[in-house]
């Protein structure tokens, strides 16, 4: 495409709702120059204008629940910053709970937020009748307050945003609609818009309701849906005292904000219509729909059940707009991996109460390289173009809308778009009573329902359904053998002459060891954050095979690829697809593996940590002596088509040693006994290998690597904090969250934790400030109730490792 601007700028953003004007408003606060928004009609149009308002902060993760309340912390002050009225009401948010799930629910949500030094209360329901008068307090269980919650109005929010960023020189120019986006050598270049060209060092998609269209035109796939959502506000009949807190009863599906001498009520039915297959016109702007009646009704009769005075008061109107939804539910914000200039703010479902501690967030982004936080659970490249895919997307985001106030279960499981993604073993391992889960789009087997009596069954504070099945799939992998398909596994290779050099600078560890050499290593940033959590694999010369977990593809392949050479010395190829992966472990793999192979696999030909490429009865296989259940065991890595005669000869072969399948419920179980990590909860970009035991890691003599100076400098000075273990006599109802405490103060928060079913214990894993990662007695908290904690050490099974070396 021939390519000629008008006009030059460093950033532009396109879209001018509350994310962009905020964006754009942390720009100017910086003193970044010579950035344009661009608003293909005027500002909050789309579905700014039409949102409730509600500012709540509290969500599941730490950083997830800091960027809310950077959000708050900017509502504080702009209305003085922009010497105008944003009607910011920090009355605070009553949450109640009508059922003893809902209220587990709560109550491991407050524990989280104890943990974070978040302030949450826990009120009686005489009480939360003291804030909120109108409510029936027939049926409820308990009730949250949050102090620091409100409501806004978004209109003026937005218009504030804009104030203060034109004042520090950042242009806004509305009545601009981007038709073309052009892409040259993997950067957007510049876009195509009704008043002229613009080209641009950085572009920022913060189109809204139009990000998905706006993504496509530089091919980038975002998995933005669109979906309807209806609120009401009553007629202006009400006396209301001034500071009647915001009110969010999700077993009746409403939430409530206070309005002039009214109520704005809305809900999260389910049922609702996807819109546009997510690609809306253009010229849609300040419109709303037809309100469906039918719907309003499924969370406004419920409504009226808590709230008796509504069966007096009539409603004056009745809001049915587009809203953002992405496929998980949750915001998407990054650099598209697709481009090195092209970020994104999208998906917002709570745009206005994430508006501010976002701008921040992607500010950070786009001007330091880093958004200041692990944001993970909103990082655009956690979905990939499976996600995005028009059906895929738009059963999802119907189905996230409908759930955002259902119980979110612990293991919780999308129910929607499933199937699209399955190994060649999931009809046979389905006979054999899979309980299939979903990664990535991949159809994964979470466990096997072995015993009439197991069944899918979720509890915060009681044993699962399926807890026994898993303690039996624990048991033959502890004392016979077990089959697990892995072959969601993400898997890439990289060759070329300069491959080894680039994989030994990219790299934590030493990968020198030549072909057949098995590397458990991390990828780490500038400052010794781990981006990466993978293992790499030297199958030939210049070869290098590198394995990484299902949800973590494109992320990693991402991060890998931004630092490869340009010079054609190295190449990278995904692929995920040429592979089944099936892991046999367990006493007797070895004899069940032998039975069908003529290679030699005795612990002298076939060490621990090397890769060979085998035959497997009329097929053969990619085997790698690793592990993460702490057995003796190999991954196969094996052609497609070969995986389900391989399966079928294993499990022959397997007969007189009692084989059975196992799924990733009992690897989660078995990882933790062992002390194995897992990226996204006991690692992140927020802590390095040194912090998180890791040290065996980080090879510092082999000479240059990413993250070395900081990981250096780290070894030096020593660490301020220690990822550590901890264990509780028999079952204890952990999630991961919990609040650690010492002396009854909060020191740490556990990163992830479940049952030993190989050690008859709780298993939890935590950072400790380094004064105090030596104690011994520690509490840990879990549905307000403190369970005596003894900090051990890392590894509770097998520690000497000869079971996995035998």
């Amino acid at each position: 495409m021939s390519f000629s601007a008008d006009r030059h700028v460093h950033i532009l953003i396109i879209g001018g709702g509350a994310i962009g004007c905020s964006l754009a408003y942390h720009l100017g606060l910086a003193g970044t120059k010579d950035v344009l928004l661009v608003e293909k009609s005027q500002l909050t149009h789309g579905c700014t204008w039409h949102a409730a308002g509600l500012v709540g902060q509290l969500r599941g993760k730490k950083n997830l629940t800091r960027l809310m309340q950077n959000s708050v912390a900017v509502y504080d002050r702009l209305g003085e910053e922009a010497d105008s009225v944003i009607d910011w009401k920090k009355v605070g948010s009553l949450r109640l709970a009508g059922s003893n799930e809902r209220w587990s629910e709560i109550r491991r949500s407050m524990t989280q937020a104890k943990s974070f030094g978040f302030e949450s209360h826990e009120v009686s329901i005489a009480d939360a009748k003291s804030m909120f008068p109108y409510i029936e307090e027939e049926g409820l269980v308990g009730a949250t307050f949050i102090p620091g919650d409100g409501y806004v109005d978004p209109y003026a929010l937005t218009q504030a945003y804009a104030k203060v960023a034109r004042a520090r020189g950042i242009k806004i120019e509305e009545g601009v609609t981007v038709h073309d986006i052009v892409v040259e050598d993997r950067r957007a270049v510049g876009v195509m818009t009704d008043q002229g060209n613009i080209s641009c060092d950085i572009l920022v998609n913060c189109a809204g309701l139009w990000a998905k269209r706006v993504g496509e035109m530089a091919g980038v796939a975002l998995a933005a849906g669109i979906v309807e959502h209806q609120y009401l506000v009553t007629e202006k009949t009400l006396d209301l005292p001034p500071e009647l807190p915001t009110l969010r009863d999700p077993d009746k599906n409403f939430y409530l904000k206070p309005d002039v001498a009214a109520f704005a009520i809305g809900g999260w039915e389910r049922g609702s219509k996807a819109c546009w297959n997510n690609l809306p016109p253009l010229d849609f702007g300040r419109e709303l729909f037809d309100a469906s009646m039918e719907r309003l009704e499924l969370f406004a009769l419920p409504c009226a059940e808590r709230l008796p005075v509504l069966n007096e008061t009539g409603i004056q109107t009745v809001i049915n707009g587009p809203i953002p939804v992405s496929a998980d539910g949750e915001p998407i914000m990054g650099l598209a991996p697709e481009l090195d200039n092209f970020y994104v703010a999208c998906g917002f479902t709570a745009g206005i109460a994430a508006s501010g501690g976002a701008g921040l967030a992607l500010a950070n982004w786009i001007l330091e390289g880093d958004p200041g936080m692990d944001l993970w659970s909103f990082d655009v490249r956690r979905f990939g173009t499976q996600h995005a895919n028009g059906r895929f997307l738009e059963e999802r985001a119907v189905d996230a809308y409908g759930a955002y106030y259902q119980i979110h279960w612990p293991g919780d499981e999308s129910t929607a778009a499933r199937g699209a993604r399955r190994s060649p073993l999931y009809d046979a391992l389905k006979t054999h009573g899979a309980i299939y889960g979903s990664k990535s789009g991949w159809e994964r087997p979470n466990w096997f329902a072995s015993t009439s009596n197991a069944e899918e069954r979720p509890s915060f504070e009681g044993r699962p359904g399926c807890f026994d099945a898993v303690g039996e799939e624990a048991a033959a992998i502890a004392e016979r053998v077990a089959l697990i398909d892995q072959s969601s596994f993400s898997k890439f290779e990289i060759s070329g002459p300069g491959a080894f050099n680039f994989l030994q600078h990219l790299a934590a560890n030493d990968i020198s060891g030549g072909p057949g050499n098995c590397v458990y290593t991390q990828l780490c940033n500038s400052q010794g954050g781990i981006e990466a959590d993978l293992t790499i694999m030297h199958v030939a010369d210049d070869t290098f095979y590198v394995v990484t977990g299902s949800g973590f593809g494109v992320r990693d392949r991402h991060w890998i690829d931004r630092h490869m050479p340009r010079d054609g010395t190295v190449s990278l190829r995904d692929v995920t697809s040429n592979y089944a992966v099936l892991n046999i472990c367990g006493p007797k793999s070895r004899d069940v593996l032998q039975t069908i192979s003529r290679n030699d696999l005795s612990n002298e030909a076939f060490p621990f940590l090397t890769v060979r490429d085998v035959e497997l009865g009329l097929g053969r296989a990619r085997a790698a002596r690793v592990g993460y259940v702490g057995e003796l065991g190999w991954e196969l890595h094996i052609p497609t088509e070969h995986a389900a005669h391989v399966y079928e000869e294993l499990i022959s072969a397997g007969g007189e040693h009692g084989i059975a399948n196992a799924g990733y419920r009992v690897v989660e179980s078995l990882r933790l006994e062992k002390g194995y990590l897992y990226w996204s909860s006991d690692i992140t970009p927020d802590y390095t290998p040194l912090e998180a035991g890791l040290g065996f890691c980080v090879a510092l003599n082999k000479g240059g690597f990413v993250g070395r100076e900081a990981l250096h400098r780290q070894k030096q000075g020593g660490v301020d904090r220690k990822l550590c273990a901890f264990t509780v006599e028999g079952f204890a109802p952990f999630h991961g969250g919990e609040a650690i405490i010492h002396n009854g103060k909060v020191v740490g928060n556990t990163t992830s934790a479940g049952y030993g079913h190989r050690i008859g214990k709780t298993v939890a894993l935590g950072y400790l400030p380094v004064e105090i990662a030596k104690e011994k007695a520690f509490q840990i908290e879990a549905f307000g109730t403190s369970h005596e904690a003894v900090r051990g050490p890392r590894c509770h099974y097998d520690p000497q490792m000869q079971r996995l070396r035998a």
